[in-house]
């Protein structure tokens, strides 16, 4: 879980006495699984705690974290430190980026892994990169190329013979792989 240091404490507890509607703190992860990761604290009104969010109550205020973001918030840590210019609040999520998953991690989780550590890292070489964008109701992992792969001619072999075989062989219950991705822009393509 999430380590809120005592200094980070007396300053969000600081922040929260000027806001008359919040009921406390929201921690979440944006984009979670992803190079683009980002850890967010924000305060927390009514209407934003969801259904599956843990709340934890602290000495000053109550904090609520995403259901959706805790495997990603595993070891973090939110420290604050003063200095000259009044101070800092830092949130070190080591798992942000590349959470630990298994067999019972949501299939978002585990096709990102996939897409992040074995499938982008071959595209890269090319200048490329993949994304998920949603997983359809049928089973579908609907992705989405980048960089050197949008507009290549060489991409429906990148999706079928690479891309959708690394993802059944070790996802089975996945019934295929959709590309949404826009090739008739073509600026950046690998020839």
């Amino acid at each position: 879980m999430v380590t809120i240091t005592e200094s980070a404490q007396d300053y969000l507890a600081e922040l929260l006495s000027n806001q008359e509607d919040a009921l406390g703190v929201r921690v979440f992860i944006n984009q979670p699984g992803t190079p683009r990761a980002e850890t967010c604290i924000a305060y927390c009104r009514e209407g934003d705690v969801q259904p599956d969010d843990e709340e934890k109550q602290y000495d000053k205020f109550s904090a609520w974290f995403e259901g959706r973001s805790l495997p990603y918030l595993e070891d973090a840590l939110v420290d604050y430190a003063k200095d000259r210019m009044g101070g800092q609040l830092t949130i070190k999520a080591p798992n942000s980026k590349m959470p630990r998953v298994d067999d019972n991690s949501p299939i978002e989780d585990r096709i990102n892994y996939l897409l992040y550590n074995e499938v982008n890292p071959a595209l890269a070489a090319h200048g490329g990169e993949v994304s998920l964008v949603e997983v359809t109701e049928d089973n579908f992992a609907v992705l989405q190329f980048g960089g050197g792969c949008q507009g290549c001619g060489m991409v429906d072999a990148t999706l079928k013979g690479g891309v959708e075989k690394t993802l059944l062989e070790q996802l089975p219950q996945l019934a295929g792989v959709k590309d949404i991705t826009d090739h008739s822009d073509r600026s950046n393509a690998y020839y």
